[in-house]
Parts: structure tokens; sequence; C-alpha cells
């Protein structure tokens, strides 16, 4: 099974917290004391005393660590160790991005505090709330049965969280650092060409082809909101007493001002659907396959329904086959580490071959 470039911490059950991976532990005395003086007022009394550390196994960029408390359970996270893509796991910018948001967007984690001290973890790291409610994976969950006009309500329900982002105004106080103005698409194309060369490993082919249409068919940016870059399902909190309903959107590692066509094509380049062949099944951690569920086609017609956007399928390609590559540049990322020893986690060895094919689906769909 191909395993998905993400990070998790939800409250469900599908994905629990494990013991902390010897590679990647830390002094919790450290940042227990650290929290006691640093920690947002609304959290002072949740703070106390020592938490209990467990580690969510599924991340494969940001590390995500769970601290229980007593009277509460916190989020903490941090990047990993070994070679870094520059302008990767910011851990100032993700806190900035979520804090900005908040007044606006009320779905992000409140903020704890953070942390740039490196005597305390070893790098910069943030801490935040847990948002209660089921995240899903792969497959619903056992007990939550849903028919398939409520899976419907469900894709609707999701889009609509995507819509609200999108409409919300990039002049916020606080969110227009996080933007570079226009020509975003032309600035994606050229920085992921560039990751993508940075990251190569000598088993992973050129893919000229697909960085040479991606660089000659750029459209003129869509527009310009503030985009989340990773937004899944599995990025989704749903209210522990409505499971339609979206209380938490998590996971802002990526998050900038930017297209919103370039941020729904990322999206859907995760989106597998029940046609798709046997490979990309494996890539699967939502459950899109379930009866309901929309194909891509008619998330894009409903995306641009709701916001007024135009997209004919023969536009749409570009947005599909970047999502495609990007993604496939943030699986050989992960992989450039395992591929130089610099982690050894045995489920990154296959990411060399999801990038291969990942990259090949581009070309599929550029033809």
């Amino acid at each position: 099974m191909v395993p998905s470039p993400q990070d998790t911490h939800g409250s469900d059950a599908g994905n629990p917290a494990r013991a902390v991976r010897d590679e990647d532990a830390f002094d919790v005395d450290a940042v227990a004391a650290w929290l006691r003086d640093h920690a947002a007022p609304a959290f002072a009394g949740v703070v106390d005393g020592k938490p209990e550390v467990r580690q969510f196994p599924d991340g494969a960029s940001n590390l995500t660590y769970l601290l229980r408390y007593p009277d509460g359970d916190l989020i903490l996270r941090r990047p990993p160790s070994g070679r870094k893509a520059k302008g990767a796991h910011d851990m100032s910018r993700e806190f900035r991005v979520q804090s900005a948001l908040a007044p606006v967007f009320p779905l992000v984690p409140r903020m704890v505090g953070f942390c740039e001290d490196h005597t305390v973890l070893g790098s910069d790291f943030y801490v935040m709330e847990r948002v209660d409610g089921t995240i899903l994976r792969q497959d619903f969950p056992p007990g939550l049965d849903l028919s398939v006009r409520d899976v419907s309500t469900l894709c609707a329900n999701a889009v609509d969280v995507l819509v609200d982002l999108h409409r919300v105004d990039p002049c916020t106080p606080g969110l227009a650092e996080f933007g570079k103005g226009p020509g975003y698409v032309d600035r994606q194309v050229g920085g992921w060409v560039h990751r993508f060369r940075q990251a190569r490993t000598e088993d992973v082919g050129e893919f000229a082809e697909v960085t040479s249409w991606l660089e000659e068919h750029q459209p003129e940016d869509a527009g310009y909101c503030p985009i989340h870059n990773d937004f899944r399902f599995d990025n989704l909190v749903l209210a522990p007493d409505d499971p339609l309903r979206i209380v938490g959107v998590l996971d802002w590692e990526m998050a900038t001002l930017g297209d919103p066509l370039m941020d729904l094509g990322c999206t859907l380049a995760y989106w597998v659907q029940e046609d798709d062949d046997e490979f990309f099944h494996q890539f699967r951690r939502q459950p899109t396959t379930a009866p309901g569920m929309w194909s891509r086609a008619e998330v894009v017609g409903y995306y641009a329904e709701q916001t007024g956007l135009a997209v004919t399928p023969e536009q749409w390609r570009f947005y599909e086959a970047f999502g495609l590559f990007r993604l496939a540049v943030i699986s050989q990322q992960i992989y450039y580490r395992y591929f130089h020893g610099q982690t050894h986690n045995p489920a990154y060895a296959v990411f060399g071959q999801a990038t291969s094919y990942l990259a090949n689906r581009a070309r599929g769909v550029i033809g």
C-alpha cells in the first residue's frame, strides 16, 4: 500500500496516537516548563504539571504529538529532522497564519503558543488546542452509518468550507504578509519544478514533458484569496454530535494567499474515485469512493457554481495536472530524506514509486 504524505492529529479512534519514536523524542520536562510560562492565558489552567506525550504515526511532513494533560489535550507541531526544502516546515508561519485567520474563519484551532528558543526542543515548535470530533480516514469508521444522501451532503458541506475560506478578504489584518500579489500561478509552477529538481534522486526520472507543459500552459490567476493548499477530508474535523457538520480545519503548513483554482486542483489530486486504476486506489486516505461521494468533475462543477468561476474541462486540465505534479514533488521530498538515510521509517521506502506514478498520471492528463 502506498502511504500518503500527510499530517494527522484528530480525535478519532482510526488514527490513535502511539508511543513516540526514538528518533522523534524530545525533552518533555523542558516543553512543559516552557508552556507553563508562555501559554496563552486561556490555557493557563490546562498546562499545569507534566503531560503524557504520544505521537501521531501517519505524519510524513511535520511531526505531530498529543500532549495529554488532566484538564485537556493539546497538540504540538515541530519540523522533521534532516534536510528540508527552503521555506518548508516554517512553524512560525503556520502559527501566524492560523492566528490571523481565527477572527474571520472560526474553523482554525485556537493557538496556545509558539516557541523559537531551540534550547527547549531543538527546533521551533508551536502548540494548539485539540479540536474534538471525528476525522475521516480511508473508510468511514465503524458505527458511522451514513446514507448515500448524507454522504452527498457531506461532500457539499466540505466544498462549502473551502468556498468560505476563499471568500475571506485577503486584506484582513495579519493576512497580507502571507501573499506576494499577482503572478501566483507562475510562481507556483516555477517553485515546484525547482523543488523537484532539488529533491530528485538518481532512481527517479526527470519528468521534463510534464514540467515543460506546465510552464507553457499557465493560465492567468483566477483570483487572490486565502488558500489552504492541503484541503482534504482527513484534515477536517466533524462534530461529535453531527457527522455532517465540519467544526475544524487542520494542517495549515502550506496555507498562503493565492489562486483559488490552484487550491482546488491540489485538493482533487488526493481525491480517488471509484473508476480510478488499481494503483491510484492505493493512495486513497479518505472515503471518496463510498456510495454518495462525488466525482472530481462534480466537485469542480459545484465549486464553480458556488463561486461563479467558469471552468471548462479544457481549462481544468492545467489545475489537475499541476495538482498531481505538486503531490509528486511532495512525495519525492519525503523519499529524498529516506533515500539519503535522514529518516529510517520503512513506510517512506515506497515514496519513490509514488512519485513516478503521480508524474505519469499528470502526463496522462496533459495528453
